[in-house]
């Protein structure tokens, strides 16, 4: 009986009604997304696309997120260049880690919410 994907993603937040508005409507993430960027007050969930996801330990020492922040969620993404000139749009700092980007793992960007957490995004590559 394996596990079959990340059925959530729980995280602390000093105010977080405001933060789930944000994310409702930046980047179009959480209950009532269809996973197509159309939303529906009918569902309760959000409908991703199935598609791989990883899940996987870090070093405590990592550098790859703030320190103090026990978790960096990655948001699976397509047309990623899109979603990041909407976000910029919208007044979000939003950057490509082009740094990061290989053709085998795909390419990545990060946001932070306005409590500094971490956002990642990430367009897999073709066919992952």
């Amino acid at each position: 009986m394996p596990v079959t994907g990340i059925g959530s993603v729980f995280f602390r937040a000093n105010d977080p009604e405001a933060l789930g508005a944000r994310q409702d409507a930046h980047p179009g993430a959480g209950p009532g997304h269809d996973g197509t960027g159309a939303k529906s007050s009918e569902s309760g969930y959000w409908q991703t696309q199935a598609r791989p996801s990883i899940f996987a330990p870090f070093k405590a020492a990592t550098g790859y997120w703030p320190k103090g922040k026990a978790c960096v969620p990655n948001l699976r993404a397509t047309k990623l260049s899109a979603l990041l000139a909407w976000l910029r749009a919208a007044g979000i700092a939003a950057g490509a880690r082009a740094e990061r980007d290989t053709p085998q793992s795909g390419k990545f960007s990060r946001v932070h919410d306005p409590e500094g957490n971490p956002i990642g995004l990430w367009e897999p590559p073709e066919g992952g």
